[in-house]
């Protein structure tokens, strides 16, 4: 074990944690109407608790359990609710239980991103039910597959040179924002589609939190406390800071004005992008990846809304999945990983996710409601769902 490692990574620990707690549920929570804003914050937090019992119990031993090796679908059960981890257990210079840790706060942010392509019109029940199973199903799957030795890793089904995916282009943002998509398809459109966002101010304090956190995310996946954490956390800024900036200008040349909620959401896309990339690109690779993401991002966003008529509430798959799936690319273009491996990977955990979700949502469905009556949606979630009002006026 070592010390310094250890000391940094409890610290990303915390960091990733608080980009769900309170970061993502602020961000969120902001953009939606005042009467949902408190749905927002409940389907949060309340798949952090949930997340985090199936990590435990299922999820972490799916992704980095050791049976079967690069040839198995899956990790296997023999770590299931940490079954033979103690305090004595290591993964690499790292206490095995913080590791399980570190790794609980992405299964946490995963599905909570998903979050955003839904909210002011789904049932509670649903939330939870399909985040778990989709944690469970699709994304501690993929995770064993790129992160835990399994079949995307070197010399599994890509070759040599397995993908390359430092943080979570396609583990994390591919599969969320896909998920997002198909879930905005099967559910429609909200009733109320054009409302603006409530609260500004909430969206840029969520962001700044989610920035701030994403230093744990990146930085905290190099598992050491080294100069390669100390860069790709560099990287991770550089990258947040340009894309800022790049949506700004682009909203200004198209519309005459920069947006407060553009520049944050900016901030969001280049965080995305560069997060796969973080650990293998040095400044200037990070200020051309958050440059491009910036405006990339912004037309997807135009794409989904208005050329495909998605609902897709907060933009996750425009911001998330594009991003992600840009940065993944990027990895190659600048010869840090190989054609086959990067493009590879995305589809294959493309065409999973599609598939996992599609079929969750049908029979998640058959249990508990998709979606709420056209009652409970115009009169708001936080009422009609949890009986609750985060402000006494109406809006």
């Amino acid at each position: 074990m070592n010390g310094a490692d250890t000391a940094w990574i409890i610290v990303a620990t915390a960091l990733v944690l608080f980009m769900t707690l309170p970061g993502l549920a602020l961000f969120y929570g902001g953009l939606v109407r005042a009467r949902n804003v408190l749905s927002v914050f409940m389907q949060t937090y309340a798949i952090a608790c949930l997340m985090s019992v199936l990590w435990l119990v299922f999820g972490y031993t799916i992704a980095f359990g050791n049976e079967g090796g690069a040839t198995s679908p899956w990790g296997g059960l023999s770590k299931m609710a940490l079954s033979g981890v103690t305090t004595e257990s290591l993964s690499g210079t790292l206490p095995e239980i913080l590791f399980f840790a570190f790794q609980m706060t992405f299964a946490i942010i995963t599905p909570a991103l998903i979050v955003g392509a839904y909210v002011e019109r789904i049932g509670f029940g649903f939330v939870l039910l399909f985040s778990g199973l989709w944690m469970l199903l699709c994304y501690a799957p993929v995770v064993h597959w790129i992160w835990g030795g399994g079949m995307m890793a070197d010399g599994g089904i890509f070759g040599e040179i397995g993908v390359r995916d430092f943080a979570g282009g396609i583990v994390v943002h591919e599969t969320a924002g896909i998920a997002a998509l198909v879930i905005a398809v099967m559910l429609g459109a909200r009733k109320h589609r054009t409302t603006p966002p409530h609260a500004p101010w909430m969206v840029m304090i969520g962001a700044a939190m989610l920035w701030v956190g994403w230093f744990g995310f990146n930085g905290g996946s190099q598992l050491a406390a080294d100069g390669g954490a100390a860069m790709a956390l560099t990287v991770t800024h550089i990258s947040a800071a340009t894309a800022s900036l790049t949506w700004a200008l682009w909203e200004r040349i198209k519309y005459g004005k920069a947006s407060l909620v553009g520049l944050v959401t900016g901030t969001i896309a280049g965080l995305a992008s560069i997060t796969p990339a973080s650990g293998f690109v040095g400044p200037i690779e990070a200020l051309i990846i958050g440059a491009i993401a910036g405006v990339l991002c912004q037309e997807a966003v135009n794409v989904v809304r208005n050329g495909l008529k998605i609902d897709d509430t907060l933009d996750v798959f425009a911001v998330h999945g594009v991003g992600g799936i840009f940065g993944t690319i990027m990895i190659a273009v600048f010869g840090e990983g190989t054609w086959l491996a990067q493009l590879g990977a995305l589809a294959v955990v493309g065409i999973f996710t599609f598939v996992v979700t599609v079929v969750l949502v049908k029979l998640v469905g058959l249990v508990t409601p998709l979606r709420v009556d056209e009652e409970s949606e115009v009169n708001g979630l936080d009422l009609s769902a949890h009986g609750e009002r985060a402000y006494d006026i109406a809006s």
